[in-house]
């Protein structure tokens, strides 16, 4: 076959392929990327040690702490939202961004450190007068 009867049948025909969607589609199962509220925060770090893909990273200082989280490391499961105590953490089922690069969309945080929340004190126990025993009925009197 002639190369340019090739070339003019290829530029003729029109694209054959499909063209690739401008945002991928996700299942029912996605729970979504994870939204962080630094105002929650209190710095435990348990959203770090029960992220499996280590997608959330923690560095603690003086003083403060540094919290960051990278998407395209994620898998999405949600354990770090499920344990996360305060609620500091919750995840957004919208579609996720489609990115180039690698760390493109990481977020970092630098929160200043909350002091503890002051603990109640425990009211000691007050002594109760003691009673004198009572007689068992149809006992001597």
């Amino acid at each position: 076959m002639n190369i340019l009867a090739m070339l003019w049948k290829n530029l003729w025909g029109g694209s054959r392929t499909m063209r690739f969607p401008l945002r991928p589609k996700v299942t029912q199962r996605f729970r979504g990327l994870v939204q962080f509220d630094p105002a929650l925060c209190t710095g435990c770090a348990i959203c770090k040690f029960r992220c499996t893909s280590r997608a959330i990273t923690y560095q603690a200082g003086k003083g403060e702490f540094t919290w960051a989280y990278d998407p395209g490391q994620c898998t999405f499961c949600g354990r770090c939202v499920e344990g996360c105590k305060v609620h500091a953490l919750s995840q957004e089922s919208a579609c996720p961004p489609i990115y180039q690069t690698i760390g493109e969309l990481k977020k970092t945080y630098v929160v200043a450190r909350k002091a503890p929340a002051p603990r109640p004190a425990a009211a000691a126990p007050s002594p109760t007068p003691a009673q004198p025993p009572t007689p068992a009925p149809g006992g001597p009197q």
